[in-house]
């Protein structure tokens, strides 16, 4: 039983209920004064925290993916680190792994598809980042061998992992079973983290003498993946979403490069920048980038691009609402902009998992193959 699979946490579910009810069950029979009765109520009150505490762990580490396995829990996981060449020579995506998409058929890429685990260089921020990419079925398909496919870059928040959008939010399985029943063209997906130069949160910032985030993701990535893989190289083609600061980071770069992207998508977004103790000093005292990282600030005193864009929220769980109503109240024409307001939804791997269906069909219809 993996550390992150239902049947794990079914299993520990089960042990607990069942220490509990033997506890009540034989607690009449363990009240005397002896050694014995004593060791037994100190066993089965500690086995039954141990299966509790077990059980509320489980499905914690189920939801937001601190573990990946039990060779991680323990720390026993030995798997060496990619050495990356920075050389003339160096591959811009360079592929070091692969795996199937967890849908009926996955083991055959021409049926399921397949995820590609890469390092992808960028020539112009310097940057060198790990991430995935999902390559639909039609990629692997004679009659679509041709055919250069739409993509969509998606990030996780922060400081969550590209692993939390595969197992967590499921956009590989999502976008393989969304095309299959017609409702979204195959797309490419290519999978990270925001936080390229790490443990730092850049926030998808140009840093003054400091990580180019913006110009990686921007300029460097799409670039990169258009090279190695058959995806178109004009902004029809390429899309941008994510969750939290993922999210601000899609809108943001959609907002000011409709050169390279035709379409954002915020999931419980944010409008502003942080600056906190993750963030360091983003700005160096420069208003002008400060204010261009507010997006608010930015549809008020920018011209609006041609693009579209995407945002979600809920009446009840978000702190993004009132932001939210005013993004959209914003956007201007050639700009256009769509929303989902959910009822209720907090900011969590529950509340994506209803909103990226929608989102994947939506951002399917705005790109283009070629």
């Amino acid at each position: 039983m993996g550390l992150t699979s239902g049947a794990a946490l079914v299993t520990a579910v089960v042990a607990a209920v069942a220490l509990f009810s033997v506890t009540v069950l034989w607690w009449p029979r363990l009240a005397g004064r002896g050694w014995r009765p004593v060791v037994g109520r100190v066993g089965l009150l500690f086995a039954t925290q141990l299966a509790l505490f077990a059980a509320v762990g489980l499905a914690a580490n189920r939801s937001f993916l601190f573990y990946g396995s039990w060779a991680d829990l323990f720390g026993q996981e030995q798997e060496m680190g990619v050495v990356v060449d920075h050389g003339a020579a160096a591959k811009d995506v360079r592929v070091v792994g692969t795996r199937a998409v967890d849908v009926p058929g996955g083991a055959r890429p021409s049926v399921g598809g397949q995820i590609q685990q890469v390092v992808v260089r960028g020539d112009r921020s310097g940057i060198t980042s790990p991430a995935f990419v999902y390559l639909p079925p039609e990629y692997f398909q004679e009659r679509y061998a041709k055919r250069s496919f739409p993509a969509a870059v998606v990030l996780t928040g922060y400081p969550g992992t590209a692993e939390n959008l595969i197992k967590g939010l499921k956009y590989p399985r999502t976008a393989a079973l969304q095309a299959k029943e017609g409702r979204m063209q195959p797309m490419v997906l290519v999978m990270l983290r925001p936080t390229v130069a790490p443990p730092r949160d850049t926030e998808c910032v140009d840093v003054p003498g400091g990580p180019k985030s913006e110009t990686f993701f921007a300029e460097d990535l799409p670039r990169a993946v258009s090279e190695t893989y058959r995806v178109g190289t004009k902004a029809r083609n390429w899309g941008f979403m994510g969750n939290s600061t993922g999210g601000y980071c899609a809108l943001k770069i959609a907002l000011h490069h409709p050169d390279r992207f035709a379409a954002g998508a915020g999931f419980s977004a944010y409008y502003r920048a942080a600056e906190d103790v993750t963030t360091g000093d983003l700005f160096h005292g420069d208003e002008g980038l400060r204010r261009r990282a507010d997006l608010l600030w930015s549809l008020d005193h920018r011209p609006q691009p041609a693009s579209s864009f995407l945002v979600t929220t809920s009446r009840s769980g978000e702190g993004n609402l009132k932001a939210t109503r005013e993004f959209v109240r914003k956007v201007r024409s050639p700009a256009r902009v769509s929303s989902i307001t959910l009822e209720s939804g907090g900011h969590n791997f529950t509340t994506w998992n209803r909103e990226i269906p929608p989102g994947l069909v939506w951002m399917s219809g705005k790109l283009r193959a070629d």
